[in-house]
């Protein structure tokens, strides 16, 4: 596969609900503790089936060249054959426990048992 023909699904979380979208570059930005996405593509526009979750994608991302997404919010980044479209799915609960996020790194000095 040409390196301009790759494309990536990157699958995050965001307010409970996991992201999926699809874009043509992905890498670590210049901003630590962030990947950067560029190139984002939201599918066949002439299909019949309308997903509202597709469509609430292109509406949030409308106009962004480049969006910046913690590293800590990242499930998962897959180099795939073919676009696809982009979705959103509600998390099982009720919603109201977010994971706190990590640290990429642990303080000097400190041992682990």
């Amino acid at each position: 596969m040409a390196d301009d023909a790759r494309i990536y699904k990157v699958a995050f979380l965001s307010q409970g609900e996991v992201w999926e979208i699809y874009a043509r570059q992905v890498s670590q930005g210049g901003l630590f503790g962030f990947i950067e996405v560029e190139g984002l593509s939201f599918g066949d526009a002439s299909k019949v089936v309308v997903d509202p979750s597709q469509e609430r994608l292109e509406r949030e991302f409308e106009g962004v060249e480049r969006s910046y997404i913690p590293m800590h919010a990242v499930l998962r980044i897959d180099e795939v054959a073919e676009e696809g479209a982009g979705r959103i799915t509600r998390l099982e609960g009720d919603g109201t426990v977010t994971p706190f996020p990590t640290p990429i790194y642990t303080p000097r000095g400190s041992k682990k048992p």
